[in-house]
């Protein structure tokens, strides 16, 4: 097939999670912006200072509305820079917008914004909710109304600093594990009011086919950030980016908590060095949603969101409904 065109073309947008509200098709994405900050391991470069909402009625060329700016990097008394990739939520009549920053110590945390629709705008909260740390939260709402926040992210995102349940500095040049079970993802409860944990932090195993953590060296399989859930046919799909190797993987399991077994790949690299996506039902259809960089040529932090349709086979494994174009080196 021909390349999905990007849903939003007047500004650079990724990392997009995508929810339906009321109806309609909502996407809550980063805000790339150009900067003449160099490609780092770090993430300098990619320096985002606020959040828009989009919205449709028609998946997958119908018209996107930008509800504007809802929250910026000024309104956040806790923040310095960078915010990254978020999520939404609604419980309660309310919604909640989940998004990492860093602290004054640049230490990456996650905050929580409360509006009353879903195109915002968000009021934050004026302190990061506490435990949190790491970035790309993603929250789950299960049909039982509790609510699960999962995040972490490898090298800039400095899941690495946290092997101990505390922040160590000098524990971020090491990126990651080199032998042994791979650095997992994180998960926790939230309150019933949605603005804090409601449970103790703790590991989302990604195990093998012999029921083993998947290993640090297994870098086509393991986790490295970008954690989504969604539930389909009774059963919870984890999936994930696999970082540096540049796949979207997923994983299978009974639990919102996991463990979560590991069942295949939904998209190979695209076009830039990230990538990042959501899983979302709309309109009887279930729709993968990622971000590349080929409206800007290729410039790794300016990219833009895509939607393609995937489909579940017999066994529930996720395929791409048609064949995705590999990309040209």
């Amino acid at each position: 097939m021909s390349d999905p065109k990007p849903l939003v073309t007047h500004l650079y947008t990724a990392d997009p999670s995508a929810h339906v509200f009321n109806g309609r098709l909502y996407i809550y994405p980063s805000h790339d912006r150009e900067t003449t900050i160099a490609f780092n391991d770090n993430g300098d470069q990619y320096d985002m200072v606020d959040y828009h909402v989009f919205s449709t009625d028609s998946l997958p060329s119908g018209s996107v509305t930008d509800h504007g700016v809802v929250l910026s990097q000024e309104d956040i008394p806790w923040v310095s820079k960078q915010l990254w990739a978020p999520d939404a939520a609604t419980k309660n009549g309310k919604y909640y917008l989940y998004f990492p920053a860093r602290d004054h110590d640049g230490v990456f945390r996650i905050g929580v914004a409360v509006g009353d629709s879903p195109e915002g705008p968000f009021k934050p909260e004026p302190e990061p909710i506490k435990g949190s740390f790491s970035i790309d939260p993603a929250s789950f709402v299960d049909e039982d109304g509790q609510a699960y926040l999962y995040f972490g992210g490898i090298w800039g995102g400095q899941l690495q600093c946290w092997k101990t349940g505390s922040y160590v500095k000098e524990d971020y040049e090491t990126f990651e594990a080199k032998e042994g079970p791979a650095l997992t993802p994180k998960v926790a409860k939230l309150s019933d009011d949605m603005l804090s944990f409601a449970s103790e932090v703790q590991d989302v195993k990604i195990l093998d086919e012999q029921g083993e953590l998947l290993k640090a060296e297994d870098h086509d399989r393991r986790f490295f950030e970008a954690a989504w859930l969604h539930k389909y046919n009774g059963k919870y799909y984890f999936s994930y980016s696999t970082g540096d190797t540049h796949f979207l993987a997923y994983a299978i399991g009974d639990s919102p908590l996991g463990p979560f077994t590991y069942g295949g790949k939904i998209l190979d690299p695209v076009l830039g060095w990230t990538t990042h996506h959501s899983i979302c039902e709309f309109q009887g259809k279930w729709w993968l949603f990622y971000h590349d960089a080929s409206l800007s040529g290729g410039v790794n932090h300016l990219r833009s969101v895509k939607v393609r349709e995937i489909v579940y086979d017999a066994e529930g494994k996720i395929h791409l409904k048609e064949p995705q174009k590999k990309v040209e080196e």
